[in-house]
């Protein structure tokens, strides 16, 4: 069980043709099962929820492909896409105080302040995930998220569990996520790489020559 959570010794490093075989398998699930679920179950549709959140294609890069950068984490991207939708849910519920005809005049200004301050709120809590802006920015200018009101949280909570899912089944195969679930540790850190080291080893000689030519000289 720990392997498919990440609990291991990173794996030996893979050739590029594995990495890019994993990214469109894990892409293609993740995003398929997303679009089955909302777009098919009729619970859903019933409550026109949209197939799928296009910020989601995004999350796809980072979760499946970048799989070792910070922002592709559990913690950012199931707390960056919540965060974001709820900064925009709240935003859109004062701007629409003003009345339905005034909010789509102001329908720019809804999407552009909730995007800025769901950035700085998942700045402070350490939870930056960047297609979590999209999302944002989705639940005030697109009209069909929008329209979901607070009915957007559980989906976006749903949508981030199945994409954390498929991604710990099939990044866990070959490959190792996450890197870190809450705080990176010490061994997340990496180590020079090898040919920074062999670099190393190299100048090492080099500079020994030079030394010697240079006491040479002296002598001379």
């Amino acid at each position: 069980m720990s392997r498919w959570l990440g609990y291991r010794e990173s794996p030996s490093t893979q050739p590029p043709y594995i990495v890019y075989l994993w990214s469109f398998i894990g892409a293609f699930c993740g995003l398929s099962l997303l679009q089955a679920i909302f777009g098919q179950l009729q619970y859903f549709m019933d409550r026109s929820v949209p197939p799928i959140l296009a910020s989601y294609g995004a999350s796809a890069v980072l979760c499946y492909g970048a799989i070792e950068s910070p922002l592709a984490q559990p913690r950012a991207l199931v707390v960056g896409h919540f965060i974001s939708a709820v900064v925009a849910v709240c935003i859109t519920k004062l701007l629409g105080l003003l009345g339905p005809e005034r909010f789509d005049e102001l329908r720019w200004l809804a999407g552009s302040l909730s995007t800025a301050i769901a950035i700085i709120v998942m700045e402070i809590t350490k939870t930056t995930h960047p297609p979590a802006g999209a999302t944002a920015l989705l639940a005030a200018v697109d009209r069909d998220v929008h329209r979901l009101s607070w009915y957007l949280l559980p989906v976006i909570l749903l949508s981030s569990s199945v994409v954390l899912v498929t991604a710990l089944l099939v990044n866990n195969i070959q490959r190792r996520f996450p890197v870190f679930w809450i705080e990176p540790t010490a061994a997340a850190i990496t180590e020079p790489s090898i040919e920074a080291k062999h670099s190393d080893v190299e100048a090492k000689p080099t500079s020994q020559t030079h030394a010697s030519r240079s006491s040479s000289l002296t002598v001379g």
